[in-house]
């Protein structure tokens, strides 16, 4: 393990690097799509549309074990990974039955990638393993040194799903708050209300995580941090009327910190930014995406959805034509979370279908499809 030491000065190297320099001036229209990757290659010729959309689903399922028909579609290469919650784990030895069952089914597939085996370890109250870390995002804002303990909560949700064979985490969470005891704060999952301080303790936890080998997502992009207490996404659509100058210096501040720290992914809100978009959620809007955050921020990684069965998206039909949406908007990974296979399937034969009318443009899918692959190409099956 890296010294800890070593990571706080990374840290700190990060936000003054991120303090002295301006955000990268780009297009925010969403209708451009970066260029592909000078090493970009195409999947295996013939491989059916079917497949090449699981590899864009992530997968839940409801308690203890894997159910046969994951492990089927698993083995049989179409799904990019599996996202756990509670109801999942009940022990340390059932969840290690759980995972090697899930890793041996993605060895059994054709061109064998390793599996993104997922969940939310941020810290206090949103732990879906027990232990590290065990401080809350606000606990460690509020710390005596709270870099050093933001870097020392990232080793330890490396060291603990690393050791659960897990190899990706959706933390850290890099709202800022503007509220005291508004929605985000409320929970305890801000580390404060200052945008460099957020920026310096998401950097410093998501280093000392990745330097473990397990990828690292800041979340939710543009930022929640203006919610009201009762603005849930979860449950229902949220409109976040926020100004935007005021966006791109507070909400998005922390997020040109956590690119320059390579984090591996970024997860887009399902709130309505109207200063962006004032029709569609973020991560269902082309101008989020590919023209705040690709174009603008110069993010290259892998884009996820939040959970496509949130309250929020209840205008926009059902999980399919949520899927499809949101690959038209230029999201990587779609996360279906209802503990139900059957809904990730339908999501994947709604992108197939899109794919083959041709409503999906196929070099961009090939390109999300891509930074998928390459992702899962740098993880072990599980975190070690």
């Amino acid at each position: 393990m890296p010294s800890l030491r070593r990571t706080v000065r990374v840290a700190a190297l990060i936000l003054l690097l991120t303090a002295m320099t301006p955000a990268p001036v780009g297009t925010a229209h969403g209708t451009h799509r970066p260029p592909p990757t000078a090493e970009r290659k195409s999947p295996v010729p013939n491989e059916d549309s079917r497949r090449l959309a699981g590899r864009r689903i992530v997968y839940s399922y409801a308690g203890p074990t894997p159910p046969p028909a994951l492990l089927r579609t698993i083995s049989e290469g179409r799904a990019a990974g599996v996202i756990l919650f509670g109801e999942n784990i009940t022990s340390p030895d059932q969840l290690r039955t759980a995972v090697g069952q899930l890793r041996q089914a993605a060895a059994e597939a054709p061109g064998a990638l390793p599996l993104l085996l997922m969940t939310d370890q941020e810290g206090g109250k949103v732990r879906r393993l027990p232990g590290a870390p065990e401080l809350s995002a606000r606990r460690t804002g509020l710390a005596p040194d709270p870099v050093a303990e933001a870097a020392r909560s990232g080793a330890g949700a490396g060291h603990n799903l690393a050791d659960a064979g897990l190899n990706t985490n959706l933390a850290p969470v890099l709202d800022v708050f503007d509220t005291p005891d508004n929605f985000i704060d409320h929970f305890e999952r801000s580390y404060g209300q200052d945008p460099s301080v957020v920026a310096g303790l998401g950097a410093a936890f998501l280093a000392a995580q990745q330097d473990l080998g397990v990828a690292a997502t800041a979340k939710h992009f543009p930022g929640l941090g203006a919610a009201a207490r009762d603005q849930n996404t979860d449950e229902e659509p949220v409109t976040l009327p926020v100004p935007l100058a005021e966006l791109r210096a507070r909400g998005e501040e922390p997020y040109r910190a956590a690119i320059a720290a390579g984090v591996r992914l970024v997860m887009t809100s399902w709130a309505v930014y109207p200063a962006l978009d004032p029709a569609r959620p973020a991560g269902l809007s082309p101008t989020v995406v590919q023209g705040e955050l690709r174009d603008r921020l110069g993010f290259r990684g892998v884009t996820v959805t939040d959970a496509l069965e949130a309250g929020a998206l209840n205008l926009f039909g059902d999980t399919p034509a949520r899927a499809l949406a949101a690959a038209e908007a230029g999201m990587d990974l779609l996360l279906c979370s209802a503990r139900d296979v059957e809904q990730g399937d339908a999501a994947a034969v709604a992108l197939a279908d899109g794919l083959d009318s041709g409503r999906l443009d196929r070099q961009a899918f090939l390109d999300a499809l891509h930074r998928v692959d390459t992702l899962r190409s740098g993880l072990a099956a599980g975190g070690r």
